[in-house]
């Protein structure tokens, strides 16, 4: 069953409508006709809904039932990770939703070969949500997880101080006979709680913003033996977080 994101909340009598984006993706390219279903989210609750009527650019829907269960992951995932080239930051989105991401944070790392482009930025920003979306509906999630402008190393340590569990892949972890085992640091970590993982962009975070992530409260974890991909690492650990929680 097709599922769509809400801009308006169903009302006292369990209707509302559905805007010009998605009504065209339910008339033109699903095809749907008055009393198909769907599944309506809003604030994070979905419903099965049937349509109730199709206009130009708007579908009319009737909330038919008591809330569906929530597919999401029990802890709440944010990923920092350096701006990487191309459109690896497109995948992170993509596939990190997948995975259970409940937002991205692209910061502007030391070794970030990619400028931010100011002038371009709230566009790019806007495609990004919109694969979040797209991402979100596929694979039936509740939430869509929101996607930040990228910050400087500054707002990223004073942002961390809003989390409960703040982690660091970090790549000289993994070069150590002792590493910090990324599955014994997940067993620390309980339900519900609010979880910053900080991933460098190609070339690594630097020892100088390793120190400051280090010094301000951060542990460092490896991810195994292996050095991974920018765009390889947060879903490695997305991965182990949903094998570890779910």
């Amino acid at each position: 069953m097709q599922r769509y994101f809400l801009e308006e909340p169903f009302d006292e009598n369990g209707k509302t409508v559905i805007g010009k984006d998605d009504s065209k993706h339910i008339v033109r390219v699903m095809r749907m006709n008055v009393g198909d279903q769907i599944i309506a989210v809003h604030s994070g609750v979905a419903f099965t809904a049937a349509i109730r009527a199709l206009g130009e650019d708007t579908v009319f829907i009737q909330r038919e039932n008591e809330p569906l269960p929530s597919n999401e992951m029990p802890v709440h995932v944010t990923i920092a990770c350096g701006l990487p080239k191309g459109d690896k930051l497109d995948l992170i989105v993509q596939k990190g939703t997948e995975l259970g991401m409940s937002a991205l944070i692209p910061f502007k790392a030391e070794r970030s070969v990619v400028k931010w482009d100011e002038k371009r930025g709230q566009k790019k920003i806007e495609r990004l949500q919109k694969i979040a979306k797209e991402a979100a509906e596929q694979c039936h999630r509740s939430n869509i997880p929101s996607i930040e402008n990228p910050f400087t190393l500054t707002q990223l340590l004073e942002v961390a101080n809003n989390y409960d569990v703040l982690l660091i892949a970090d790549e000289e972890d993994a070069k150590k006979d002792e590493r910090n085992r990324i599955a014994d640091r997940l067993k620390t970590i309980k339900a519900s709680q609010n979880i910053l993982v900080i991933f460098g962009p190609e070339g690594g975070l630097s020892r100088t913003e390793a120190n400051a992530f280090l010094a301000k409260g951060f542990l460092s974890t490896s991810l195994g033996p292996r050095i991974l991909r920018t765009e390889t690492a947060p879903l490695f650990l997305l991965s182990a977080m949903s094998c570890e929680f779910e």
